[in-house]
C-alpha cells in the first residue's frame, strides 16, 4: 500500500492536469459597441470581465460608417450589442449576421460631465441587466473621476478666461463648448448640409460679434470651419467627440482634458493675432499720421519758400 501510494498521487495529478486541459473554460460574454465611447465605458466598467468589439473607428462619423465583413462576424459572437441610436447600419448588420443578441440603446449626448455620468450609468444597467454583471463598485470610481475631470475643467475654463469669448462652433460641439463657458453666436451642423444662405449668416453672426475662434468637430472634417475662420479672420479648432484618435485618450475624460487644452492653446494664439492686429493697426495710424504731418512740412516750406520771394521782390 505504501509502494503504491506515490504512484496513486501521480495518476491523480496527471488525470486532473488531464480534465482541466479538456475540460472546455468559459469564455467571457461578448460586448460589440458601435463607437469608441461605448467601448471605453465598457472598458472602464467591465474590461477584464467581458470581450469587447468595436465597429466605427474615432476618425469617423458613426452616421457614416461603411460596414466590413468582419463586423457581421463581430454581430454574430456578440452576446450584447451597445448602440447611440443614430447608427442607420445596425440593423442592416444584426440581420446580415443573424444575431440574436439583445441591442441596447444608450442614447443622449456624452460630451459634458453630467452628460457623461448619465452614459456610464446606463451602460452599467445594461451589463447587469443582460450579462448579470455587477460593475456598482467600478461605476462609483468611475463616476467620482468624472466628477474630478469636471473640476478640472471648471478651473481650466477660469485660469485662461473662457467665460464669454464669442465663438462659432459646429453643432456636435455646442453643449460641451457652451459648458466651458464660452459664448456661441451662431452653429452649423454638418458641413454637407450647410446651405449658403446659412453659410452666409454664419459669416454675418461671426464678424458682428468679432468671434475669436471656430470650433470644429474632427470627426465632421474641418473644411468648412478653416474656410469660414478664414474668411472672418480668426483662429480654427478641431475638437474630437470620440476617444482614441490618440493613444493617450482612453476614454472620454481624457477627451474633455484635451479639448479643452486645445481651446486654450487656439484662444491664446486668437488673442495673440487679435494684439498684432492692433499693433498693425496703430502702425498704420502712425505711418498716415506721419505722411501727413510730412505733406504738411513740405506745404509750409513751399509756402514759406513762395512768400519769402515775393518779399524779395517788393
Amino acid at each position: 500500500m505504501k509502494k503504491s501510494l506515490p504512484v496513486l498521487l501521480i495518476v491523480v495529478l496527471v488525470f486532473s492536469a488531464f480534465s482541466a486541459v479538456c475540460t472546455p473554460q468559459k469564455e467571457k460574454p461578448v460586448v460589440v459597441c458601435t463607437t469608441t465611447v461605448l467601448a471605453s465605458i465598457v472598458d472602464d466598467l467591465a474590461g477584464d470581465l467581458v470581450t469587447i468589439e468595436v465597429i466605427a473607428s474615432p476618425a469617423v462619423c458613426p452616421a457614416h460608417y461603411d460596414v466590413k465583413p468582419s463586423d457581421i462576424e463581430a454581430f454574430r459572437k456578440a452576446d450584447l450589442i451597445l448602440m447611440h441610436g443614430f447608427e442607420p447600419w445596425v440593423s442592416e448588420l444584426k440581420q446580415a449576421s443573424g444575431s440574436t443578441a439583445p441591442i441596447v440603446k444608450i442614447p443622449g449626448p456624452w460630451n459634458t460631465p453630467s452628460f457623461l455620468k448619465a452614459r456610464y450609468s446606463a451602460v452599467a444597467d445594461a451589463l447587469k441587466k443582460y450579462l448579470g454583471l455587477d460593475v456598482s463598485v467600478r461605476l462609483a470610481k468611475c463616476l467620482k473621476a468624472i466628477d474630478d475631470v469636471d473640476a478640472y475643467l471648471k478651473k481650466l475654463a477660469e485660469e485662461k478666461g473662457f467665460k464669454g469669448a464669442p465663438v462659432v462652433c459646429m453643432l456636435w460641439q455646442k453643449a460641451f463648448v457652451s459648458y466651458l463657458g464660452f459664448k456661441v453666436v451662431a452653429v452649423y451642423g454638418p458641413p454637407e448640409k450647410v446651405s449658403a444662405k446659412q453659410y452666409e449668416e454664419i459669416l454675418k453672426n461671426a464678424s458682428t460679434a468679432k468671434v475669436l475662434l471656430i470650433v470644429d468637430n474632427l470627426q465632421s472634417g474641418e473644411e468648412l470651419g478653416e474656410k469660414i475662420a478664414l474668411e472672418v479672420g480668426c483662429v480654427q479648432v478641431a475638437l474630437s467627440n470620440f476617444p482614441g484618435i490618440a493613444p493617450e485618450l482612453k476614454n472620454m475624460t481624457e477627451v474633455m482634458k484635451w479639448n479643452a487644452e486645445q481651446l486654450a492653446k487656439a484662444l491664446e494664439t486668437a488673442e495673440l493675432k487679435g494684439e498684432i492686429n492692433r499693433l498693425r493697426g496703430e502702425l498704420e495710424t502712425w505711418k498716415t499720421a506721419a505722411l501727413v504731418a510730412s505733406a504738411l512740412a513740405v506745404v509750409f516750406l513751399m509756402a514759406s519758400i513762395f512768400l519769402a520771394l515775393k518779399l524779395r521782390k517788393k
